[in-house]
């Protein structure tokens, strides 16, 4: 993988020691060092992707804490004082469907997006990987999988495979050190995993971590000295084979990797002042205020940038882009100032920046190219504790998703009147994992490409979309 980091400690949502503020390239096969980086993105050139890949990128937002189904898009207004939305309900641009009232913006939008209300993630407990693998045989991460298929960098030598976290926009946060996510293993060589005990991370563990790391300031980064420098002691763990020239080659090869492609994400200075405005979340509420309240510490009003972020990577050719978010761990929040620091401003967060983020791909003509995900590890159980919120529930979990030429404009399945259970067809993650690789794949393609172990593809193929987006 590819490892940027700032030398100054600080925590992700997940709880863990993180310096890196953005780590990018599941590569694929263990031990790959940065010359077999390059030379994988040269024979990925040559595979013929044309005919496997669709020329579909995906958003995946990752709401972790598991954000609560009911106070987001089935309030459930009829039901039970104790189970119905404590945020109140919102109508959409859809005739009878209505939103949790912090979601106005969202609402006004609805026919451009898709709710799947029958989705559950059956899993109740903080773990990334049960929704992201979907529970296929080598717990493989779907960002993992396009990057094994399509190789490590795509157009533009940007990576297929991205994690933005908060520390992407602020490498200064400290989040708190209490929230618990599942190792992400990868598809580190065929027939194996990745390092079971790995720190939340999409891109990859194992050898992977030391493949290629750099510890530089994040204001230095398009500094080209610092940037060398650093390359020059990366270069003498990279096999060169003896050969000074060739060391040299590799790390202006690097160089022009990093500020080609990713650098372009963190430059700001040629996006549109009003685009950037219309992202922006920070005005929205003081993060500051949210850490006063137990798990909101880990809380942050970033999402509009990390968004803005994401669409930088994927107009410049990024294949798959994992965007996290922090905060969604509600176990106490009815009638108490909680609530008010809780679900207002980061159910308003998020509806600010999925909304400019699908405005903005209308706007630029790529909404068919690129599907947005939005969802979470589990849901929230539908009556509220003793507490005023909600505890850990996996049988119905929020599901929202935008573009990547699906049907628009519905809600797809529906839950029981007190949102327990799915009352129609349900779904689950494998069933989302089955939506997003026939987006990404040409399945019939995938299968004579032979790019991935046998038993992971067939269990791609078997994977059956979610019924009525068309795809």
């Amino acid at each position: 993988m590819i490892s940027i980091s700032d030398p100054r400690p600080n925590f992700t949502c997940a709880g863990s020691s993180r310096r890196d503020f953005l780590r990018v390239g599941s590569l694929g096969l263990a031990g790959l060092g940065l010359p077999g980086l390059l030379a994988t993105k040269a024979a990925a050139a040559r595979a013929g992707n044309e005919k496997v890949l669709r020329g579909k990128s995906v958003v995946f937002l990752f709401l972790h804490g598991g954000p609560p189904h009911i106070e987001f898009f089935d309030p459930k207004m009829s039901a039970p004082r104790e189970v119905r939305s404590i945020t109140g309900e919102i109508k959409t641009k859809l005739p009878g469907v209505t939103f949790g009232s912090t979601f106005p913006k969202l609402a006004a939008m609805a026919d451009k997006v898709a709710v799947v209300r029958s989705y559950g993630s059956n899993n109740n407990a903080h773990t990334y990987g049960s929704v992201a693998t979907a529970g296929n045989p080598l717990e493989a991460a779907m960002g993992a999988i396009y990057s094994k298929v399509a190789g490590p960098l795509g157009p533009n030598s940007i990576p297929n495979n991205s994690l933005i976290l908060p520390e992407a926009v602020d490498p200064h946060l400290k989040l708190g050190s209490n929230f618990e996510t599942q190792a992400l293993p990868t598809v580190a060589d065929p027939g194996k995993l990745g390092a079971p005990t790995a720190t939340f991370n999409p891109s990859g563990g194992g050898s992977l971590r030391s493949d290629m790391e750099l510890k530089i300031d994040p204001g230095r980064f398009t500094d080209r000295r610092t940037l060398l420098t650093k390359l020059d002691a990366l270069k003498r763990r990279v096999d060169t084979s003896g050969s000074l020239e060739a060391a040299e080659e590799v790390q202006q090869q690097a160089f022009d990797v990093l500020t080609s492609g990713i650098g372009k994400a963190f430059d700001l200075t040629g996006e549109d002042p009003r685009t950037i405005a219309r992202y922006d979340t920070r005005p929205l509420f003081d993060q500051k205020e949210l850490h006063r309240w137990g798990d909101m510490r880990r809380a942050t009003n970033l999402l509009g940038m990390q968004m803005l972020m994401a669409r930088r990577l994927v107009e410049q050719g990024a294949g798959f882009v994992t965007v996290s978010d922090c905060g969604w761990d509600y176990h106490a929040n009815n009638n108490s100032p909680k609530n008010m620091a809780g679900l207002y401003p980061m159910g308003g967060q998020v509806d600010h920046a999925v909304s400019a983020f699908i405005e903005d791909l209308q706007e630029r003509g790529m909404t068919d190219d690129v599907l947005l995900v939005v969802t979470g590890e589990m849901g929230r159980s539908p009556k509220l504790n003793k507490n005023g919120g909600r505890e850990h529930y996996g049988k119905l979990t929020s599901l929202l998703l935008a573009g990547g030429g699906l049907q628009m404009g519905q809600v797809i399945g529906a839950s029981d009147s007190i949102a327990a259970e799915p009352a129609t067809e349900a779904f689950g993650p494998e069933n989302l994992l089955g939506t997003i690789m026939r987006t990404l794949f040409n399945l019939a393609e995938l299968r004579e490409a032979d790019r991935l172990p046998e038993k992971l593809l067939t269990y791609i193929t078997e994977a059956a979309p979610i019924r009525g987006l068309g795809v």
